[in-house]
């Protein structure tokens, strides 16, 4: 992606923790690009205390903060606030205010018992 730049060097820093994250009762099967899942395999030769699922995981969550992070703001005609210096800060109603909505949505969801 043009323009966006992932840091994984924190990723590689937890992964020599070995951390235990939440997860879903739903699963989400998928199948690899060959070339992804040699990396993969890569590295979970790397990182032998890591299990697939997890790097998996931690790579999706990466990939899914830098996408909500390269959403752009896009100025609405809406003042929601004013900063330090009195200047109006305007509504973003560009796609970061529906993902977030729609992330509680499924969120709330995915957390209820079923």
């Amino acid at each position: 992606m043009a323009g966006v730049d992932v840091k994984f060097k924190p990723l590689l820093d937890r992964w020599k923790k070995d951390p235990v994250p939440l997860r879903t009762a739903k699963e989400y099967p998928i199948r690899l690009d060959l070339d992804d899942a040699a990396r993969l395999q890569a590295l979970a030769e790397l990182f032998p205390g890591q299990p697939i699922e997890i790097l998996i995981t931690d790579l999706l969550r990466a990939g899914l903060d830098e996408i909500a992070a390269a959403m752009p703001y896009e100025r609405g005609p809406k003042v929601i606030s004013r900063d330090d210096q009195g200047d109006p800060v305007y509504e973003d109603v560009g796609l970061t205010p529906r993902f977030v909505d729609l992330t509680r949505k499924f969120k709330k969801k995915l957390a209820a018992p079923s």
